[in-house]
């Protein structure tokens, strides 16, 4: 399952959005250095989504704010 994701790193506070069954738009406090939003972001994402870390991969968007995730069933 591919989602799609709005990033709004370096906020006050984080939260999850859910626009539609793909479309997310999720704020971390994390900045967007050294992968740590893009990280902050797949952990938010497999919460949301009740699935372990691992079945979260980033497919393309790492150097974006709009990005792509897949999800493995």
């Amino acid at each position: 399952m591919k989602i799609f994701v709005k990033v709004k790193p370096n906020a006050k506070r984080g939260c999850v959005a859910q626009l539609d069954a793909a479309h997310f738009e999720i704020s971390v406090t994390e900045p967007a250095r050294q992968g740590k939003a893009n990280h902050a972001v797949m952990r938010a994402l497999a919460e949301h989504v009740r699935v372990p870390l691992s079945r979260v991969r980033l497919v393309s968007g790492a150097a974006s704010r709009n990005k792509i995730f897949e999800i493995q069933a």
